[in-house]
């Protein structure tokens, strides 16, 4: 059995987080692969190291500037070094990056060096072989995985290296240039997702700080229960709605080739985290496996009589918007009557010349604007088989004095989508939370 363990920035901090990866790692000889992201924050008001590569940089041509911020950033590993007792040096690493920075080898270097340094220092640390992604991994301009070049390179290294750390969040592009270029930030699950797909992985572990996916956000709900199984398409709904555990495009390279995703807590690895598949047949604890949202939309309600006999009425609408440059979040239509649903601080930069547009396109009998609206998703694969879950949704907004904008479910039956004003966000995840979750438990 062949698994990846990738960790985050949260869980190699410090030198107390170094011996916890250790344990973990010698505890399961399964785990061949490592990656790794730069030290993140040791305590609230700290500073991640990936942040202070991007002040550095950006004094490179104030050496007194850049000296006080780079010396930061060589005293958090020397730091780690010293408490973990090692003979070990990143002294030449460290004048090469001081080198480097002056010649402006671009801001996608610069971030790159934490997960660099890091990576050669756990793999140190852990006995294991250093595989560098540069030699490894190619990345489009636009900091997408090239799969074409990156995977019979990485295939290769791989099957080379028993057991070995790889740097996550960069690559490099993939244009011959002998440029580093990174994915966007959080894309250390990317490249996690990567080894595990080209390592033929049984199971690629996402190890943390929080007990896997939460049903929804801490911050909206008190100690939300933990999901222990969730599915891609889930997942996939939840984080394009604002959840956030894993980077987005991380989970395609693992699950074209049906990989489960383990999401662990580094500092507890006994608990079991949520596990991320294709499929299960595992009945679900509850009839919704999660909720999530975001604030911030606008709507744009169309009407016109006879709407549903003009052919090509749709495509001449969403044409105006791509026309400005804005993409829809969302399109719940009736018979005489269309709303597009888009991100509300894009929309008023163009609000003037679409509603003109609009009127030049279709010759509406009236078009109506709703700003401030937050959009909640209710997922979960036990709603196909429920009944009355809408009912349910309601009720709990009912009772709890919010009233519905817009409602959308999609043909999957995975989601239910409900629009509710800004103000009443909050209130709303708490009160489906309850209706769904605690009523459940009780």
């Amino acid at each position: 059995m062949i698994k990846v363990a990738k960790f985050g920035g949260s869980s190699l901090a410090d030198a107390e987080h170094f011996r916890k990866v250790k344990a973990i790692i010698t505890a399961d000889p399964d785990r061949h692969y490592v990656v790794d992201s730069a030290p993140g924050k040791r305590y609230k008001e700290d500073t991640k190291v990936t942040d202070l590569l991007i002040l550095a940089y950006s004094n490179r041509h104030d050496a007194k500037a850049f000296d006080k911020v780079f010396k930061k950033i060589e005293n958090r590993f020397n730091e780690i070094i010293v408490d973990l007792e090692l003979d070990f040096s990143l002294d030449e690493e460290f004048k090469k990056i001081r080198e480097d920075f002056p010649k402006d080898p671009g801001i996608d270097y610069a971030v790159s060096r934490g997960e660099y340094l890091n990576g050669l220092l756990l793999a140190h640390y852990l006995g294991f072989d250093f595989i560098d992604p540069t030699d490894v991994i190619r990345i489009d301009a636009h900091g997408n995985y090239d799969s074409y070049r990156t995977d019979p390179l990485l295939r290769n290294a791989l099957s080379s290296h028993e057991y070995a750390v790889i740097p996550g969040f960069y690559g490099y592009k993939n244009d011959h240039s002998h440029t580093i270029q990174a994915f966007s930030r959080g894309g250390s699950d990317v490249t996690g997702s990567i080894v595990a797909k080209c390592g033929h992985a049984n199971l690629y572990e996402n190890w943390t700080d929080v007990n896997g996916f939460l049903v929804t956000d801490p911050r909206i709900v008190d100690d939300p229960e933990s999901i222990r199984i969730i599915t891609y398409k889930e997942l996939r709904e939840l984080s394009y709605m604002g959840a956030s555990v894993l980077h987005e495009n991380s989970i395609f390279p693992v699950r074209s080739q049906g990989i489960p995703i383990n999401i662990k807590n580094t500092n507890d690895p006994s608990d079991p985290g949520t596990l991320i598949v294709e499929t299960t047949a595992h009945k679900p604890e509850h009839v919704i496996t999660g909720i999530a949202g975001k604030k911030g939309f606008a709507t744009v309600t169309i009407e016109k009589d006879m709407m549903n006999a003009e052919i090509g009425f749709g495509r001449k609408v969403l044409q105006v918007f791509e026309e400005e440059g804005l993409s829809f979040e969302h399109m719940p239509s009736g018979i005489d009557t269309m709303t597009i649903v888009v991100d509300q601080n894009e929309f008023i930069k163009h609000e003037q010349s679409i509603l003109a547009g609009l009127h030049r396109a279709v010759d509406p009998d009236h078009i109506e604007l709703e700003s401030d609206i937050g959009l909640i998703a209710v997922v979960g694969r036990g709603m196909k088989d429920g009944h009355g879950n809408a009912a349910r949704i309601f009720k709990a907004l009912a009772d709890a004095n919010i009233n519905v904008k817009m409602i959308d479910q999609g043909s999957s039956e995975l989601n239910i989508i409900i629009g509710v004003r800004n103000h009443y966000f909050d209130r709303a995840i708490k009160a489906i939370y309850e209706e769904f979750i605690l009523k459940e438990d009780e």
